[in-house]
């Protein structure tokens, strides 16, 4: 499996979870507001600490983005182009979020595909502190009120990256809040995490990050550097993970299908939700 050498020490952990209880909460999108506002506020209002979302079909005006880029030199393996601004608005095909909340510092990382006004289909990372709701959608958000993400400088990587952190005692739940290193098998972790948490089946909620190009079932590879990658679906079944992803490469190009397990290695992180089910 192909692999990248990161700038920094190699943490020995490759994989961190913790275990929670996890509720759903569905809430839309307020027009007028920023899309982090709109985001963030419902979640906060509900004493949300952290969550994966998902949402389709809002339409954004003004709309600021970046897409995965190659390295700025040798202090990251990949980095992003410069912010993009398309004209007209653009319309929301599917985003997942992550959204964490540790002593009153907000955090949160979306990846999308959308509709452009000119250019069609396109996808990235939502710059949502820059970027207005016009239309609302539903959201659906799987949430956590004892585990929360913290953005801390991450050696081996060089960024700063979003950490699950316990908030509180906390109950064990059904459910687990993960982060995946470089150079890990997405499908190969994801039963990792389902055998240490004694999940015989499963489902993905939400989850996004970053991968070394990508290998899709039926042949059909993506072979850039580093894409920018969402969850459309993704479950464990007696032990055995099946992944359905859209990946974004480095010209902002759109693919999307289910991952061949053992070779879609993490390029910088993957922040990932996984639910018990049965």
């Amino acid at each position: 499996m192909r692999s990248l050498v990161q700038p920094g020490p190699a943490s020995a952990e490759r994989i961190e979870t913790l275990a929670g209880v996890c509720a759903r909460l569905e809430f839309a999108l307020e027009p007028g507001l920023t899309l982090a506002d709109a985001i963030c506020a419902p979640l906060i209002e509900a004493g949300v600490r952290g969550a994966t979302l998902r949402f389709a079909g809002a339409v954004l005006k003004p709309f600021r983005y970046v897409i995965p880029g190659p390295p700025d030199g040798p202090a990251h393996v990949a980095n992003f182009s410069a912010p993009r601004t398309p004209s007209g608005a653009t319309r929301i095909e599917l985003a997942n979020v992550t959204f964490g909340q540790i002593d009153g510092k907000k955090v949160l990382h979306c990846h999308a595909a959308w509709q452009e006004h000119e250019a069609g289909r396109r996808g990235g990372h939502i710059l949502l502190d820059e970027s207005v709701v016009t239309t609302s959608a539903l959201v659906t958000a799987w949430t956590f009120s004892d585990i929360g993400f913290r953005a801390e400088p991450d050696p081996e990587t060089n960024f700063a990256l979003l950490r699950p952190q316990r908030i509180g005692g906390g109950e064990e739940g059904r459910a687990v809040v993960a982060r995946i290193r470089p150079n890990q098998d997405v499908c190969t972790a994801v039963e990792t995490i389902a055998r240490r948490h004694g999940m015989r089946d499963a489902v993905v909620r939400g989850s996004l990050g970053s991968l070394i190009g990508a290998r899709f079932a039926g042949g059909r590879e993506v072979g850039d550097r580093a894409t920018e990658v969402l969850v459309r679906y993704g479950n464990v079944r007696n032990g055995v993970a099946t992944i359905d992803m859209v990946v974004v490469d480095m010209e902002g190009r759109v693919h999307e299908g289910r991952l061949v397990r053992g070779d879609n290695p993490v390029c910088i992180t993957f922040d990932l939700v996984l639910e018990a089910v049965g």
